[in-house]
């Protein structure tokens, strides 16, 4: 069946989503209409086509033993010089995100990740653009702040094309696999017809 790339995140909601993507774009970032604004818990991973359905009952087992938590955003970071990005600062829910991933990424587990660089929970606004225009990301938003409350993580599969489309939601508490919820502009959302946890 072949290979699929496929991510974790929590999505950032709306209206906030959809701000910080068009301005992402209007910053200059090529990617910024294939990547909705999220907080990645599993980075961009290669799989096997036919793991997707043990993937995704491993993806329901820990949101159903999740519970919702607080995420706040504020204020902006950058990695340079050591990765070209400049991302909004996740002032509240770092732990929540933290215990997520290793969850999703057990060694135990269908998709046993290893991290290039510590788990850092962000919100990327700027990433591999010129450096002026990443000053630009980094200052103009410095004074943002958003919060919400998370109570889901979704995966999502990058096609062809590069773009980012989000799969299924899965609840905390329950675990169940959904359709997901509407796109942010220009990311477009997949509807399967069955759920990757059976």
């Amino acid at each position: 069946m072949g290979t699929v790339t496929i991510g974790v995140s929590i999505a950032v909601p709306e209206p906030h989503g959809s701000l910080l993507q068009e301005r992402r774009a209007g910053f200059g970032d090529p990617a910024a209409h294939g990547i909705p604004t999220h907080v990645t818990l599993l980075p961009p991973t290669e799989v096997d086509q036919e793991r997707l359905p043990e993937i995704g009952e491993h993806l329901a087992a820990i949101a159903a033993v999740s519970d919702p938590f607080a995420m706040r955003l504020e204020g902006t970071g950058t990695f340079r010089p050591l990765s070209p990005v400049v991302f909004v600062k996740l002032a509240e829910g770092a732990l929540g995100c933290d215990r997520l991933q290793q969850r999703i990424r057990d060694e135990a587990g269908p998709v046993p990740r290893e991290l290039q660089f510590p788990y850092h929970p962000h919100v990327t606004v700027a990433h591999g653009i010129p450096d002026e225009a990443m000053d630009r990301a980094f200052e103009e938003l410095a004074g943002y702040t958003a919060q919400w409350t998370c109570r889901s993580f979704a995966l999502y599969e990058q096609g062809a094309d590069a773009v980012w489309r989000k799969l299924y939601d899965y609840e905390f508490g329950s675990g169940r696999p959904a359709s997901a919820v509407p796109a942010q502009g220009g990311s477009p959302v997949e509807s399967p017809a069955a759920s990757p946890a059976g």
